[in-house]
């Protein structure tokens, strides 16, 4: 079998079957596990896949800059935003991250809403510089220019002295085993400081992100309230997170 052939089989056997093991198809196809690792390595260089230790997971498409991103399944975020958005209440102080789906959420809050939002993110700052009442917090730091949100140790002070009834959480990679993962490790860890400064934290997943994974966790799956999601998320995704314990919440 051609190398064409091989890395055409690995990305199938991702969509089908949700992850790929070294050792079991180099036993299905009669080649060494060298061989697939080395097909793994290649595709992981492209970008098509995320490789872990044994095999390989489906890679997000999440993690394209934040330009790209505003339009990959922009029906799904805009569900999920208003989803989110509806959890809110008054009085509330809310952290939301940055990204594209955050965008969608402060973007459906109430317009009587009377809440505090902080945000590392310009993006989300801009977005409710409009609202009436909603007070408008703005954590400062390095600007991580991939995601428009900022980040290192400034950012990470300032979150540490702020507490949050609730933190929107957004991940590139949403995984029954591999966790909450995202692309950048400064950004993991400011996203891991809010999660530890909210009394609950709920990950804004569309459904691109489900049963995907990228290079830094964030936090395991237990660390949060749920996952909310799109109705057209992968049902087998959605199934196996279920199963990891996870309440996985979909837009109507």
């Amino acid at each position: 079998m051609l190398a064409a052939q091989r890395k055409d089989l690995i990305l199938a056997t991702l969509r089908t079957e949700g992850r790929v093991v070294a050792k079991e198809l180099a036993a299905e196809l009669e080649l060494s596990e060298d061989t697939i690792r080395r097909d793994l390595r290649e595709l992981a260089a492209d970008g098509r896949l995320h490789r872990v230790h044994g095999g390989a997971l489906p890679a997000s498409p999440a993690v394209a800059d934040f330009t790209v991103r505003t339009g990959i399944r922009q029906d799904a975020k805009v569900a999920v935003g208003r989803l989110a958005a509806g959890l809110v209440r008054p009085g509330q102080t809310v952290a939301v991250d940055g990204g594209t789906t955050a965008q969608q959420l402060v973007r459906h809050l109430a317009a009587d809403l009377r809440a505090t939002v902080v945000t590392h993110s310009p993006t989300i700052a801009v977005e409710l510089a409009t609202h009436p009442s909603v007070e408008v917090i703005i954590v400062g730091g390095r600007l991580f220019k991939h995601s428009v949100v900022a980040a290192g140790a400034a950012a990470h002070e300032a979150i540490g002295r702020i507490s949050a009834d609730l933190f929107f959480l957004g991940v590139t990679g949403i995984h029954p085993t591999a966790g909450l993962t995202t692309g950048d490790a400064d950004e993991a860890a400011i996203k891991r400081a809010w999660t530890q400064r909210a009394g609950e934290t709920y990950v804004l997943g569309s459904g691109e992100k489900i049963g995907a994974a990228s290079a830094f966790e964030v936090v395991p799956l237990d660390a949060v309230t749920a996952v909310l999601t799109d109705a057209d998320a992968p049902e087998r995704g959605v199934a196996e997170l279920r199963t990891a314990g996870v309440e996985v919440i979909r837009a109507g």
